[in-house]
């Protein structure tokens, strides 16, 4: 069975966290993913944990070889990934243009923090920055607390890596008809943007203007909230809709008649949520699973990563697997041609070899000069398999 990618051919610069999974992503739909990694033993140390699916060839891009080896993957290549900072590439005579002039119908994706122009473009950041500046950061948190960044989440992956992978897959789309590649500009700070569009209208409209945490969906509200029960844990409640909002009343032993038409009463909120938490921490986890699965209250257990995965719904869904070995799997699921997710990350230079004599046409000696010239390295267990 073909994937969606199977006839996508991607080189990926090596990175950080947002560009890595943008390549895993299009690698476990069924793009050929080639890693482009620096020399072992001169910081070639991978610190990409989501490298299944690709192939690493370990390149001295600071050689004229090797920036010439590099074009001549590009030329093959329907999609070039960069992670780097506005000007990188530029500097390693592999800029758009030059891009362009090699491969004509090469999409060259360009994933950045700030995006490649603004007051902030050359400026470090990480992901709470992107988030911070893109106005997404304000609304999160609690009640009188700091803003809190859901870890790197938001930035990084959501409007970083997810997003990058959306415009490339829209180039791919207006490719056919075009014939041409163009280049992306995915910058995590308009994706985080974008995704903040429902929040965003939503003031406008008048209908988010409280302080953060004492809005509706940013635990203001006592039926949008996590309460902690008797033994520590926690459950996840959001029962927004009346006949939801019925269902936890009566889960959690309280009148419907008395509180049921009271839910919207913002006075009510804080004195409604302690009666809550009161509630909650009479009976553990469990004993609030046994009440409320299977029932409209929308009210579920706060699970723990290994916890999700032995959860009867993962196991219903996915089967079992051991946690150690486990990986989330590829969403969302196609029904022909559903993704495919590869065991195990590449060694540094894993495939330098296989690469340079199957895609550039080099043959065995000539890698070994470029081997030894410095121009290309080996993992260890690839250069000790040839001895």
């Amino acid at each position: 069975m073909a994937s969606p990618l199977s006839n996508v051919n991607v080189v990926e610069f090596a990175g950080l966290a947002p560009v890595p999974f943008a390549g895993m992503i299009l690698a476990d739909f069924g793009a050929s993913v080639v890693r482009i990694d620096r020399l072992p033993g001169h910081g070639g140390i991978s610190a990409d944990v989501m490298g299944r699916g690709k192939k690493s060839v370990s390149i001295n891009l600071r050689s004229k070889k090797g920036i010439e080896l590099a074009k001549k993957l590009i030329a093959k290549a329907d999609v070039v990934l960069d992670p780097f900072r506005p000007g990188v590439m530029e500097s390693l005579g592999l800029g758009p243009d030059v891009i362009q002039d090699i491969n004509p119908r090469c999409i060259f994706a360009r994933l950045t923090g700030f995006g490649q122009r603004g007051e902030l473009s050359r400026m470090a950041g990480h992901d709470i920055n992107y988030i911070a500046v893109s106005g997404a950061l304000s609304p999160l948190g609690r009640s009188g607390e700091n803003p809190m960044p859901p870890a790197n989440i938001l930035g990084d992956f959501a409007g970083g890596g997810m997003l990058c992978v959306m415009g490339i897959l829209m180039a791919l789309i207006e490719r056919n008809k075009s014939g041409k590649g163009q280049v992306i500009d995915s910058a995590m700070v308009d994706g985080a943007a974008y995704l903040s569009t429902f929040l965003v209208k939503m003031n406008q409209g008048g209908m988010w203007n409280n302080p953060r945490g004492t809005n509706m969906l940013d635990t203001g509200a006592h039926f949008y909230e996590t309460y902690r029960t008797k033994d520590g844990r926690f459950m996840a409640v959001g029962a927004i809709e009346p006949q939801f909002y019925k269902a936890l009343l009566k889960g959690l032993g309280l009148s419907i008649e008395k509180y049921a038409n009271e839910q919207h009463d913002m006075e009510s909120w804080e004195p409604m949520k302690r009666k809550f938490a009161d509630i909650f921490a009479t009976k553990t986890r469990d004993e609030w699973c046994s009440i409320f699965t299977g029932t409209d209250a929308c009210v579920t257990p706060v699970l723990e990563w290994d916890e999700a995965m032995k959860s009867k719904h993962y196991q219903d869904r996915w089967g079992v697997t051991a946690y150690e070995q486990w990986t989330p799997p590829p969403a969302p699921v196609l029904s022909r041609t559903p993704a495919r997710a590869a065991v195990g990350d590449p060694e540094v230079g894993g495939d330098t070899r296989a690469i340079l004599e199957g895609i550039c046409g080099l043959d065995a000696n000539a890698v070994d000069e470029l081997v030894r010239q410095g121009v290309v390295g080996e993992s260890v267990q690839s250069r000790d398999s040839r001895l």
